[in-house]
């Protein structure tokens, strides 16, 4: 089994270029996993449904293809509310962020 390093999990959360920022329906911007879980807590359940639905989901895509995380796309798809998107994501950012933790004996 492979060990997930920590330079992975800063990967997963740093900064996507702007050109590849997640542009949602409402104007708001996402340039990584913290700002889309902040973004999915405050956008509305009708910008929700424009961007995940029964033909797509654009929060999974855009983590899979962009942010690289095929963990975080999977759970993602499975969300089907708004509120159920932002855990999941909060979820993985902690996550990923305890990786970042130095050690201590």
């Amino acid at each position: 089994m492979v060990k997930f390093q920590k330079l992975d999990a800063w990967k997963l959360l740093a900064d996507v270029p702007d050109e590849y920022a997640f542009r949602c329906h409402d104007g708001g911007v996402f340039k990584n996993m913290r700002e889309l879980r902040d973004g999915l807590e405050a956008i509305s359940d009708e910008t929700f449904g424009f961007h995940a639905n029964a033909e797509k989901n654009d929060f999974s895509n855009w983590v899979k293809d962009i942010i690289n995380d095929e963990k975080l796309a999977r759970d993602l798809t499975k969300s089907h509310s708004r509120l159920q998107a932002a855990k999941s994501v909060a979820a993985r950012v902690s996550s990923l962020s305890t990786k970042l933790k130095p050690m201590t004996a």
